[in-house]
C-alpha cells in the first residue's frame, strides 16, 4: 500500500494534507477535531501582534457562487486575521503540540512591515513547538489596507525584507504565502526565494466581489447597507492556482523552491494534481467548510488507492512529474491533428453539441431529420467545445489521426509519412507549407 507520509522542508506528517490558515484553524477545539479526523497538519489561523483586538464584523462574512444544482463553486470572505488574543492562541497550539507530536502545525503570522514587530513575535511563537512559520502576505482585504498581507505581497522587495528578518529571528522553516493578486506571480517566488524562504504557498485569495444585491444597490456580503472587495476562494480557482503554482516550478530561478499548493483543492484527484505541477504537499479550506473534516478521508483513501494503481510508493515520487510537460504556446506541436468522433449508442439527441457548433464555432456537425448529430471531418478544427458541453460523459471523444491516415469523407490523405498536413484543416482546399501558415 502506497506511503503517505510527507517530509516537507523538514517538516513531518502522516499524510501530506494540510488544513490551510482560516477559520476551520481558528481554535483549539477546531484543531483536534481535525487531526482526529486524519488530517496531516494545520496552519494555524493567522495571528498578529500583541495590541489592539482585530475586529470582525458581526453580521454576513461570506459571499458565494453556486452551480446550478447548488454545489458551491466559489466562496468570497471578509473575515479578518483572528480576533483572539495573541497568549491564548500560543497557549493553544503549545497545547495540541504536545499532544499530537506527529501532526505538523505552521503557524501563520501577519504583522506590521516593521523589524521589531517581528523580531518580537517570532520568538514567542518558536517557544510553542510548532513546526514552522507561514508569512501571509496575501490576505486582500482589511489587512492589506494597513499595510499588511497582499500589500507586503505585492512588492517583492517587502517580501525579500520581511523574510530575511524572519530567517534571522526564528530557527523554524519560513513558508511564505503569495498573492495571486499581481501580474506575474514568479516575482514575489524569487524575492522569497532571495531572502533564505524555505518554501512559498500559494495561492491565497482572489480579491473579489461576488454579487450585487440589486434592491439595495450593494456588494455581497452586506453589512448595514454597504459592502467591500473580499478574498475569493474555493474550486472555481483551482485553475488559476494550477498555472501560478506551475509557473514557479518551470521557472529555473525557482525551480528548486518547494511549494506548499493552496487553490480549490477538494478531492484527491485535485490534490495529486498540484502534486504533479511540483507542490510537496497541499492545504485546504473551502472543502472543509463545505463538507467537514472527515473530507479528509476520502482524500487519504483516494489517493492511496490511485498511487497503488500507478505503482507510485511514496508521494516524493510524481512530485513535480507534469512540470516538462508544462510549456509556452508557440512550442505546441501544430502537426498533431484530432477529430471528434460521436458515440451513437451514448447519444441522448439533446442537440447540445450541434448549438454550439453551428451557432458559436466551426459548423462541423450536422443533424439529420430525425436527429442523428454526426461530424463533417472536413469542418471539424478539433476546438474540443462539443466534449465540453455535452451532458453526457464519454459521448463524445476526440480521435487522434495518425500521420498518412486517410479521410474517409473525402477519401484524402489528412497527414503525410511525417505528420505534415497535406490539407488545411480548416480548408481542404487550401494546401499547408509549414506549420502555422495560413
Amino acid at each position: 500500500m502506497a506511503d503517505l507520509t510527507s517530509n516537507f522542508i523538514g517538516i513531518k506528517s502522516p499524510n501530506p494534507f494540510w488544513l490551510a490558515s482560516a477559520p476551520p484553524t481558528d481554535k483549539e477545539y477546531n484543531v483536534r477535531r481535525a487531526f482526529e479526523a486524519g488530517w496531516g497538519g494545520v496552519v494555524w489561523k493567522t495571528l498578529g501582534e500583541e495590541g489592539p483586538p482585530v475586529v470582525n464584523v458581526n453580521g454576513p462574512r461570506y459571499g458565494a457562487i453556486f452551480g446550478a444544482d447548488r454545489r458551491l463553486l466559489g466562496l468570497n470572505n471578509i473575515e479578518l486575521i483572528t480576533d483572539r488574543p495573541l497568549r491564548q492562541n500560543l497557549e493553544e497550539i503549545a497545547r495540541v503540540k504536545k499532544d499530537y507530536p506527529d501532526r505538523a502545525i505552521i503557524v501563520s503570522l501577519m504583522v506590521p512591515c516593521e523589524e521589531e514587530a517581528w523580531k518580537t513575535i517570532l520568538p514567542v511563537v518558536e517557544a510553542t513547538g510548532a513546526d514552522g512559520i507561514e508569512l501571509n502576505f496575501g490576505c486582500p482585504h482589511g489587512m492589506a489596507e494597513r499595510g499588511m498581507g497582499s500589500a507586503v505581497g505585492q512588492v517583492p522587495e517587502y517580501i525579500e525584507m520581511v523574510t530575511r528578518w524572519c530567517k534571522q529571528y526564528c530557527s523554524l522553516p519560513v513558508i511564505v504565502k503569495l498573492t495571486p493578486n499581481i501580474t506575474d506571480i514568479r516575482k514575489p517566488a524569487e524575492a522569497a526565494m532571495r531572502g533564505g524562504a524555505d518554501a512559498v504557498s500559494l495561492i491565497n485569495t482572489i480579491n473579489s466581489i461576488t454579487s450585487v444585491d440589486l434592491d439595495a444597490m450593494s456588494p455581497e456580503p452586506m453589512i448595514d447597507g454597504k459592502g467591500t472587495h473580499g478574498g475569493y476562494c474555493g474550486p472555481a480557482v483551482k485553475p488559476i492556482a494550477l498555472n501560478m503554482v506551475a509557473e514557479i516550478a518551470r521557472n529555473a530561478e525557482t525551480a528548486k523552491l518547494p511549494i506548499s499548493g493552496i487553490g480549490g483543492v477538494t478531492t484527491w484527484r485535485d490534490a495529486a494534481e498540484f502534486i504533479a505541477l511540483g507542490c510537496g504537499n497541499v492545504q485546504v479550506c473551502t472543502a472543509v467548510m463545505t463538507y467537514g473534516f472527515k473530507i479528509v478521508e476520502e482524500m487519504i483513501a483516494g489517493l492511496s488507492q490511485w498511487m497503488d494503481e500507478k505503482g507510485y510508493t511514496s508521494v516524493d515520487q510524481f512530485v513535480g512529474m507534469a512540470v516538462p510537460n508544462v510549456t509556452d504556446w508557440q512550442y505546441l506541436n501544430l502537426n498533431f491533428i484530432t477529430k471528434a468522433v460521436i458515440n451513437q449508442d451514448d447519444c441522448i439527441k439533446c442537440g447540445r453539441c450541434y448549438a454550439a457548433c453551428e451557432d458559436t464555432s466551426h459548423q462541423a456537425i450536422e443533424m439529420s431529420a430525425d436527429r442523428v448529430f454526426s461530424v463533417k471531418d472536413d469542418e471539424c478544427v478539433a476546438c474540443n467545445l462539443c466534449v465540453n458541453v455535452c451532458p453526457v460523459d464519454g459521448c463524445i471523444t476526440m480521435k487522434e489521426l495518425p500521420a498518412g491516415e486517410i479521410d474517409l469523407r473525402t477519401g484524402t490523405a489528412v497527414t503525410d509519412e511525417y505528420g505534415n498536413w497535406t490539407a488545411h484543416p480548416n480548408n481542404p482546399s487550401q494546401s499547408t507549407c509549414a506549420p502555422g501558415a495560413d
